[in-house]
Parts: structure tokens; sequence; C-alpha cells
């Protein structure tokens, strides 16, 4: 069944932490992947759902950090991931199927954003192999440990997937490259994945949700320059924030941990959610919302296929 792209009334909102969404949650029996698990809002997501009880696995292209970053976290373990390095990908993958564990919670929150322009792989774009191709990879390999009733996969996009669509006829961006709106495709890409596997994977009874976790400071924003930020009306020249829109951490993880976990959307699946929410369609003028290009169905279709060709992967297929 579709889901309609519309709230819910969950009853919390842009200011609520992940502790608040957890509150008398008991994640004892879970085992959670966060990528990126290690800092910014995925220190906190980890932070969070191992203070709920799960056992949470955090995979990192900078193990040694992620291991400091995490000592003291209860239930907290650490691999080598790199998400723009397919190999890598596969040997993650391998080394957690081989532990005979399943996962109940995927967390897609590694990522980079308006990075200059960067070839990784076969001389794909860095944005969209890490934020999108990576994941898709690293998804279709878990699969059998994945394949379970009331498991769900959480694809962090931003509110950037309204820069651009998919640029279909050069994705790779291999000319007229622009930083911003490689970053806005691959948030796109983000929010499209969730849409397809959901409808792949529901009859297995996997669950996928895209988030905008809101508007939050570094250290996604390493590659901008402090005045660029400042021109932005993010911070101010003391590197203070600024904008009273921008969420503490706490707040920016609230609503990847509601997605993965909220019984308030048990049986409902590939929407984009904010603010501890189902997202209301964009429309003219309004701030926040998810755009159409984001949630056709056709265009995740596409997008599936495209991937599965660049990685020479396709679980879900073989699934159905």
């Amino acid at each position: 069944m579709t889901t309609p792209q519309h709230k819910i009334g969950s009853g919390f909102g842009a200011r609520s932490t992940a502790d608040d969404v957890l509150s008398g949650i008991d994640l004892s029996a879970s085992t959670a992947i966060v990528t990126g698990g290690y800092s910014g809002l995925g220190l906190e997501t980890t932070r969070a759902l191992a203070d709920a009880g799960a056992r949470v696995v955090v995979p990192a292209r900078r193990r040694v950090a992620a291991q400091e970053a995490v000592d003291g976290i209860n239930g907290v373990e650490t691999d080598d991931l790199d998400l723009s390095d397919l190999e890598s990908v596969r040997g993650f993958a391998e080394r957690f199927l081989a532990s005979g564990r399943k996962v109940d919670i995927v967390i897609n929150n590694a990522g980079v954003m308006a990075c200059p322009e960067t070839r990784v792989g076969p001389g794909w774009e860095a944005q969209f192999a890490t934020n999108h191709l990576g994941h898709y990879a690293l998804i279709n390999h878990l699969w059998p440990a994945i394949a379970r009733d009331g498991a769900r996969v959480v694809a962090v996009s931003s509110g950037a997937h309204g820069i651009t669509g998919m640029r279909w006829e050069d994705v790779q961006f291999k000319r007229d490259y622009d930083r911003w709106q490689a970053y806005g495709q691959a948030k796109t890409a983000n929010v499209l994945f969730a849409l397809q596997l959901d409808t792949l994977g529901r009859d297995a009874g996997v669950r996928a949700f895209a988030v905008h976790p809101g508007s939050i400071l570094p250290p996604l924003q390493r590659h901008l320059a402090k005045a660029e930020m400042v021109d932005a009306g993010w911070i101010d020249e003391r590197g203070n924030p600024t904008d009273p829109t921008f969420k503490t951490r706490a707040q920016g993880a609230a609503t990847q941990v509601w997605a993965a976990t909220s019984p308030q959307l048990a049986g409902m699946g590939g929407v984009y959610c904010e603010d501890c929410d189902i997202a209301e369609p964009a429309s003219n003028g309004s701030e926040g919302g998810v755009h159409a290009h984001a949630t056709d169905a056709g265009q995740a279709a596409r997008l599936w296929a495209l991937s599965a060709n660049l990685t020479g992967i396709d679980a879900l297929a073989a699934a159905t």
C-alpha cells in the first residue's frame, strides 16, 4: 500500500530531540547500522539508539577516528567502510553477513556536501557516488540480513533535493560541474532510492523512508569557506550561529531516529519525512516539503535500474 505524503500528526516537531522520540521505546533486541555514525548527526544518532538498548554498528572510512568518537558508548562497534569504493562496501557487508546477525535498522547517514569536483571509482562524480551509489550497493549487499519483517532503512536526504531533479543527460557531471547542483541531485537520489526500495522491499516486510534532518552546522559544511556561510546568514564573523531555524545535533538526529523506530509508522513507508513527521508536498512560496521530482515512481524505478547497472548488483530483483 502506498503511504500518503501527508503529515500524520506525530506530536513531535522541529525542536524535538532524538531522546524525545525514543522515550519509552526499547531497542534492546535490535541491531542498527549507522553509516557515518561517529560525527555530527551520525554520532548523536548512534548515541541515542545505543542508549535505547540497540546494538549499533558504525562502519567508517576513518575507523580509528570512529572508534575514538564512540568510546564510552555501550553497545557500539566499528568497522571499515568507504562508500566511494565498491570493494570496500562489499567487504564490510561480507564481514557483517558472516557474523550471522540480522539487522533491524539501517540509517544511510554518511555523506559529503558541496565538495570540489572529485572523481571516484570509474570516474563517478563523488557526491552521487558517495551519497547514493555507495548506499545503494550497501543495502543490496546486506539484503540477506535486512530482508525480514519490521526492518527499516532510512536514507538521509536534505531540503537541498529541491535544487534539482536527476540530470539524466549527465548524471556524472562530465560537463559544467556545479557543486550545489551535484549535491542537489545526490539528495534527490536519496529520496528516490527510499521510494523504490520501499516498493521492492515491502513484501519482505522492509520499509524505507527518506528524511530531511534540518539545517545543522558543521562538520558537513567542511567544504564551505567561512565567508560563504557568513554571506548565507548562517553564522557571524566569530562563527556563532545566526539563523534561528538551525537545529542542534540532538534535534537534527531526531527525524532519522523517529523514522527508524517510531511505532506510529508501522505499515508505512516510501515517504519523505521532516521535523519528526511525514512531510507535505512542497508548494510555491512555502518552506519545506518534498518536491514532485523526488516522489515520482517512474523516476525512482529509473534510478534503481541505473544504479544496478553501475554497481553490478540488484539483490531485490533476485528476491522478487
